[in-house]
């Protein structure tokens, strides 16, 4: 009998390993993507950055928000971004209800998957800054979206 359980447990492994890695996204694709998203943030693109938004479900007014968000950053230039798996802490932040500008709770509209990290540097006559941003990021029909927050169902 314990044989068996063995044979089973390994089996039942194996499958969930396979099933996770068919549906994981690929280091090209996330290449990819970043590289879209960094292409559209240095040039300008609004239209593009918008279409990476995962709106579907989402509150109007944080929908205008982030694209404001988006906006701000537009033209500059980024000196590093990637997609990083998410941390405890950020799946833990990612699932907790937040609390909506309008009032009420909103949670995200998909599951994250990863985070987006993008880090600007600024140098002028005056000095140079630096500033990092961060996003969640979640995939729907095999790409990468930003998932914007809802009404929590």
């Amino acid at each position: 009998m314990t044989t068996l359980t063995k044979i089973l447990g390994l089996l039942v492994a194996f499958l969930v390993t396979l099933t996770l890695s068919l549906k994981a996204s690929t280091a090209e694709q996330e290449k990819a993507f970043t590289d879209k998203y960094k292409k559209a943030v240095e040039s300008k693109d609004t239209a593009t950055l918008e279409s990476f938004l995962y709106t579907q479900g989402a509150d109007p007014g944080i929908v205008e928000f982030y694209k404001m968000m988006q906006s701000g950053e537009a033209g500059e230039k980024i000196s590093s971004i990637e997609l990083v798996n998410l941390t405890p802490e950020d799946v833990k932040k990612a699932t907790t209800p937040m609390e909506s500008p309008a009032g009420g709770k909103v949670c995200l509209t998909l599951k994250p998957t990863k985070k987006m990290i993008i880090k600007v540097e600024k140098k002028d006559g005056n000095g140079s800054s630096s500033s990092s941003s961060e996003n969640f990021v979640a995939e729907k029909d095999g790409k990468f979206v930003i998932p914007v927050p809802g009404p929590c169902k």
